[in-house]
Parts: C-alpha cells; structure tokens; sequence
C-alpha cells in the first residue's frame, strides 16, 4: 500500500494532477499507520498481518 501510494504521489506530482496527489498521500499515511500497527504486534481488523 505504501509502496502504490509513493508510485501515485510521484506521478501525481510530475503530471501535475492534484486527485492522485491527494490518493497517493492518503494511501502512503494508511499504509504506514497499518505498518506500524501490525509491528508492534496489535491485531488490526482481527488479523495480524496484511499480506
């Protein structure tokens, strides 16, 4: 998920098209909070890892 929203903020910002800044943005953030959630060892959702 990180990974995609970096992908989307790049292009995002290259072609100048705000909507997939924002996405990307938004995915990146998620991403990390679920990251550190399922590190720490904390049950998110009722599963421990996303992958």
């Amino acid at each position: 998920m990180i990974v995609i929203g970096l992908i989307l903020l790049l292009i995002g910002l290259l072609v100048g098209i705000g909507l997939l800044t924002t996405v990307g943005g938004i995915l990146i953030v998620v991403g990390a909070i679920l990251w550190i959630l399922g590190a720490t060892g904390r049950a998110v959702g009722g599963r421990k890892h996303y992958f």
